[in-house]
């Protein structure tokens, strides 16, 4: 397995500042945002798609460091029942496009999240099965969208050369654990897998580890980020928490830094779990601890990932 990096975790790099920094701490691989969700803040995507010279000046700045685009994320709500969801899945058709002319193969994604009736305007994310109108609302959601879109979207993958469609297990998404990927791979073909991190396995009282031996072959791609139970909090509260992360000291859980949340042997016998599932791809590095300083969490973060991944970087 290959060390790689969401670019988005150093978002306030420049480009190349980046790549520098992280081909210096050993990065072999980057996973870069292409809009929706992330600001992009790596690349353009109109522009690369508009010239062929800026893409090939583009390719050739991350060659300069060693580097190798591993995928392209493009991660939103395209199935959102209102204006974000048409802008949402033109840049996922952008991305695909996108892919092809550099010869990328796995495209990271969410699975998107419907409204709860034709008529609705807002996403409806159900998670109980009372009251009994949930069911129907669930049926409607997958049947009615989430089916069609996705076998459109896997038929337009193919035609950009893209292999592997890895959808990231997220909460307030239609997908967001191994049962509810697997019913899609099912209906919509092997192309889809999971983008699997375990940050939000955790804080969804869901094992990691148990989830990566269960996937196996349907392991597309993998997050590397870390969850702090928060003592005090999730005692009393829970861990379904609804303040924003910004609001670090009041939330019964907080995305940390890797080591941060569970110690290093926790990570090695994650790792060593994907190795037998037969994963063999990168394993994206994804920062978002807002509790300590970005660079310290960046290089925490890269030893602990050297020593639990299971090859030797000297």
């Amino acid at each position: 397995m290959k060390l790689g990096i969401v670019t988005d975790s150093l978002a306030h790099l420049k480009f190349e500042e980046m790549l520098k920094t992280v081909s210096d701490l050993g990065y072999e691989t980057i996973e870069i945002g292409c809009g929706n969700w992330s600001s992009a803040p790596h690349l353009d995507l109109d522009g690369l798609l508009n010239s062929k010279e800026k893409r090939e000046s583009y390719l050739h700045t991350i060659e300069k460091y060693g580097m190798k685009i591993d995928a392209l994320n493009c991660s939103g709500n395209q199935l959102a029942p209102n204006k974000q969801g048409e802008e949402h899945r033109r840049v996922i058709e952008k991305t695909f496009q996108l892919a092809e002319l550099l010869n990328v193969k796995t495209i990271v994604m969410m699975s998107g999240l419907p409204g709860g009736n034709p008529n609705d305007t807002t996403p409806n994310w159900i998670t109980t099965s009372w009251p009994p109108e949930n069911k129907e609302i669930l049926d409607w959601q997958w049947n009615e969208v989430a089916f069609p879109y996705w076998e459109k979207t896997v038929t337009l993958a193919k035609e950009h050369g893209i292999e592997k469609v890895a959808i990231e297990n997220h909460g307030s998404q239609l997908i967001y654990n191994t049962e509810t990927l697997m019913k899609l791979r099912n209906q919509a073909g092997n192309m889809i897998g999971m983008n699997l991190d375990p940050s939000h396995m955790f804080w969804m009282g869901a094992d990691p580890i148990i989830a990566a031996r269960s996937l196996g072959d349907a392991i597309h791609h993998v997050h590397a980020k870390d969850v702090r139970f928060e003592k005090g909090i999730y005692e009393k509260d829970g861990l379904l928490d609804t303040k924003t992360v910004d609001r670090f000291t009041e939330r019964s859980w907080n995305f940390v830094a890797i080591g941060y949340g569970n110690p290093s042997l926790w990570w090695k016998e994650f790792f060593s779990a994907i190795r037998m599932s037969g994963y063999k791809g990168s394993i994206s590095l994804e920062l978002e601890d807002h509790t300590i300083d970005t660079m310290a969490a960046l290089h925490h973060s890269t030893n602990i990932l050297k020593d639990t991944i299971g090859r030797n970087f000297n």
